[in-house]
């Protein structure tokens, strides 16, 4: 296996990170975009986030791979301990521990600036269908995080409803 490397976005990496979250968008449920957004967007985006969280990138052989970050959950005072994360990994470097390696940085990070609260929205539906599995629950659940929430038919992409699952870890 070739050695995996975690370090900080930067702005430079952009276009590689909107080429693999634009699968998400464009043939999956995972995501709740319709649109890809532009490349300045996506800068923008991604500026905004490092203001105050980690933005992390895994490379594998010198190649981007797959990225994790933290949001605010809310703007409200009372909820700057919790963060949501995101985290997408190219859809041909699946399960070969680049996911489990970015949230283990990311939630080092996290609890170096006082974070305690990890919540992650995963979309999800009874039956996996061609636009969605249950990788994405089954993997929060392998990284420690648990179920909170389960909101049914949430959210509407290719013409089919899908539900919404938070999951929480305490760090």
């Amino acid at each position: 296996m070739n050695e995996l490397k975690i370090r900080d976005a930067q702005i430079e990496d952009t276009e590689r990170l909107l080429e693999i979250y634009s699968h998400y968008i464009l043939n999956t449920a995972v995501s709740f975009e319709y649109d890809v957004p532009t490349l300045d967007e996506f800068k923008e985006r991604i500026r905004n986030i490092k203001k105050k969280y980690p933005y992390l990138v895994c490379e594998k052989d010198g190649k981007i791979i797959g990225y994790v970050y933290a949001s605010a959950y809310s703007t409200r005072a009372a909820y700057d301990w919790t963060v949501t994360t995101s985290i997408y990994v190219d859809k041909d470097c699946r399960r070969i521990g680049a996911g489990a390696l970015l949230y283990k940085e990311l939630e080092k990070r996290l609890k170096e600036i006082g974070i305690v609260n990890l919540l992650a929205g995963v979309a999800f539906s009874e039956n996996e269908d061609e636009y969605l599995s249950h990788d994405s629950p089954k993997f929060h659940l392998k990284q420690g995080y648990f179920e909170v929430a389960h909101m049914k038919e949430v959210g509407k992409k290719f013409d089919r409803w899908y539900d919404l699952k938070w999951y929480q870890k305490k760090i």
